[in-house]
């Protein structure tokens, strides 16, 4: 009878130093490291991708912002602000019916087929008002000329680049409303293009929330 307690107390010691030894590897040491080697390597990206601007974080470069007038009375979405670039339509950004509360930021795709009704007319839609908002008194847009990019959101709603043809394409306009010259602006979409990762991956995009921080810093000096 002794040896039989003797021996459940040994095993219940043993037990516990191994969930204790364990949770020190795993549950303090192991994310310790794991921490320290992502701030040592990859602080940037380890902290959220921010960006910047006069001196405080405005955004991240991973998650794209909309740039909208704001939502007056009757509007059921605002319109959005022409002084700025814009980017991908968010129409798969669902609603928020988890916590009334706040105003989260949802994230997801539009889950249509490309001969759903809805979804053709959101694109038709979308078209005719890229066409007629980035139209100017010299420069007529073409429904030819419009991107895919322009009328269709990303699989998650929350792209942060477009296309250099979207952003071309809203150079006239931008310039317009906020008096620059066309070539200043073009200027800085050339400057702010990139292109495909490591030359063969991707598409050439252009990060809308750091273009517009570059437009507002060359407007405060005009």
């Amino acid at each position: 009878m002794n040896n039989s307690v003797s021996n459940t107390a040994r095993l219940l010691g043993a037990g516990l130093r191994a969930l204790l030894v364990l949770t020190l590897v795993t549950g303090v040491l192991y994310p310790l490291v794991v921490t320290g080697i992502a701030q040592g390597l990859f602080h940037d990206k380890a902290n959220g991708s921010e960006i910047k601007a006069d001196g405080r974080v405005v955004g991240s470069f991973l998650i794209g912002q909309a740039y909208n007038l704001p939502l007056k009375e009757g509007e059921e979405t605002p319109a959005p602000d022409l002084k700025w670039f814009q980017g991908r339509p968010q129409n798969g950004l669902g609603t928020n019916s988890v916590n009334t509360q706040y105003q989260l930021i949802l994230s997801g795709a539009t889950n249509r087929s490309g001969d759903n009704e809805e979804l053709v007319q959101w694109v038709k839609d979308a078209k005719a008002a890229v066409v007629k908002d980035n139209s100017t008194g010299t420069f007529k847009v073409k429904p030819s000329q419009v991107p895919a990019d322009a009328v269709t959101s990303s699989g998650s709603g929350l792209d942060p680049d477009i296309s250099p043809q979207y952003a071309d394409l809203q150079v006239h306009r931008v310039a317009e409303k906020n008096g620059l010259s066309a070539a200043e602006v073009q200027k800085l979409v050339d400057e702010h293009t990139e292109g495909r990762t490591l030359g063969f991956m991707g598409e050439p995009r252009v990060n809308v929330l750091e273009l517009n921080i570059a437009l507002k810093e060359l407007t405060a000096k005009s």
